[in-house]
């Protein structure tokens, strides 16, 4: 695995307009009951006459393990999040983000976690940064306190999803204090088939009118 350098820009919060908001639905058992599955204990009618529940704006979530002809054991682990009232602020997202490389199952290596600290999702790719807060002994503790970037695409269901990652062109991650938020290379790895998927939440940015 490598690393890749950028050169640091400034994060600007994008004009957006109207919220998007989720309809929750209710299972036919409950119609006849006339109760909301989505709130249990209040009714339909009541869910009707309210507003629907706002789906948050981002979101990139999932573990799955790398394709490898060899014996290398290399899994990502995201938990990344963009709250419907921060649609505005990519650098506001929070969460968790987590990736081992074993040079195989069980064997030696090293593992990262942070938290993030910015996601831009556009259909179903996205981009996200963390710094890193926790590693195993040994090499990987020179990365604490650095910035990391991923890159995912999500293909779909049965299909192998695409992984990228901010060290790709130069060795393995240093922990970059320099990297720009929501920086990374494109996603191009592939995921191993049956070892996990990741799910990407589009960000829905309406465009200025004028």
């Amino acid at each position: 695995m490598s690393r890749i350098a950028f050169t640091r820009t400034s994060t600007r919060a994008l004009t957006v307009g109207a919220a998007v908001l989720l309809t929750a639905g209710a299972a036919g058992a409950a119609m006849a009951s006339g109760e909301d599955v989505t709130h249990p204990g209040r009714s339909i009618a009541a869910h009707s006459a309210g507003k629907a529940e706002p789906r948050e704006a981002a979101a990139l979530t999932g573990k799955a393990k790398l394709f490898r002809k060899t014996t290398e054991d290399v899994t990502f682990t995201f938990d990344a999040h963009l709250a419907k009232k921060d649609v505005k602020r990519p650098d506001r997202a929070t969460g968790t983000f987590k990736f081992v490389h074993l040079e195989k199952p069980g064997g030696k290596g090293g593992w990262a976690k942070g938290r993030i600290d910015c996601l831009v999702t556009g259909g179903k790719v996205a981009t996200t940064t963390g710094i890193i807060t926790e590693t195993s002994p040994g090499l990987m503790e020179k990365t604490r306190g650095g910035r990391v970037g991923f890159s995912v695409h999500d293909t779909g269901k049965d299909k192998l999803d695409r992984v990228g990652y901010s060290w790709a062109a130069t060795g393995g991650p240093t922990g970059d204090k320099k990297l720009p938020k929501c920086n990374s290379a494109a996603p191009f790895e592939k995921v191993k088939q049956g070892t996990g998927d990741f799910h990407v939440v589009p960000w829905k940015v309406p465009y200025p009118t004028s």
